[in-house]
């Protein structure tokens, strides 16, 4: 994506949580610490089963009324359906705005040029009445905006941009080892440490507790991530479930496949530094570990 671009991300969800208990309600199921939210701040997060595995990841954004929950569109209807159970007496209003509102994605250059437009040095920004953030993640991703879509190509008219394809922005993705899309083939797969949910900023250690936390903290504390999602390179088609070998020895299975492939790989008999860089097979096809 080049600076004068902008990539409408078509298949993302968007869910508003409102009410006096909100904050409160949020900060005892999700990863991350919602202290860290407000108009200038967002953040990434996830919810996770109480056995510590994914279930969802989504951007926490603030709005006037409360909190906007940016998520996989395919996955809207199950992340309502499961932050529900945990509403108990809380004084929340759970709605899918999806509908009324897309995500676009613009250049990190240009939130830059937005930020110097307003004066402000903040990494969340509230521009024609719409929120855009720098991807918590990576910046190198760019910064998110949320609007109607209507409002959202006023904003593109005055930044002068071109809306393009999509590839550009999955493909860096998967470069730097960020699933995008394929997300609901990893529920229950794999805890939130072996999707990398640390070095995404994804997790607070120093929060209270949440949905997942006991076993995501003493991984942590015993250092005992033993497998790592991983995106591979492969010229052939690959299917969830396909074994990864390296000499004869299964080191890992593929959880999402094609376009962009991801793989649970093992760190440990034989360790990762072993077979890293060298060429792999999956059904006797060659394939390398990306990121």
């Amino acid at each position: 994506m080049e600076r004068d671009q902008i990539i409408i991300l078509e298949n993302r969800g968007l869910i508003s949580i409102i009410g006096e208990d909100a904050r409160e309600y949020l900060q005892n199921i999700i990863t991350n610490d919602i202290d860290k939210v407000s108009s200038s701040s967002s953040i990434f997060s996830a919810l996770l089963s109480p056995q510590g595995k994914y279930l969802f990841d989504f951007f926490v954004i603030k709005n006037d009324r409360g909190y906007l929950l940016d998520c996989d569109g395919n996955s809207v209807k199950s992340l309502i359906d499961n932050l529900s159970k945990y509403k108990i007496r809380s004084k929340v209003e759970i709605k899918d705005i999806s509908s009324s509102n897309v995500v676009g994605i613009i250049h990190y250059e240009n939130f830059k040029m937005i930020q110097k437009e307003l004066n402000k040095q903040t990494f969340t920004l509230h521009f024609r009445d719409s929120p855009i953030f720098v991807d918590p993640r990576d910046s190198d991703l760019g910064a998110r905006i949320i609007s109607p879509l209507e409002k959202l190509y006023l904003t593109i008219k005055k930044l002068n941009l071109k809306i393009v394809e999509n590839n550009s922005y999955f493909k860096k993705a998967f470069l730097k080892g960020i699933p995008v899309e394929g997300l609901m083939s990893l529920q229950n797969q794999l805890f939130g440490l072996e999707i990398n949910f640390e070095k995404l900023n994804a997790i607070d250690f120093k929060k209270g507790c949440y949905v997942g936390q006991e076993n995501t903290a003493r991984m942590k504390l015993k250092n005992k991530i033993r497998r790592q999602l991983m995106s591979i390179k492969t010229e052939k088609n690959v299917k969830i479930g396909d074994e990864i070998k390296y000499n004869d020895n299964v080191i890992g299975k593929i959880l999402i496949d094609k376009p962009y492939p991801f793989a649970l790989i093992k760190l440990f008999d034989p360790e990762f530094s072993v077979f890293k860089d060298k060429m792999l097979k999956i059904n006797n096809d060659n394939a390398e570990i990306v990121s």
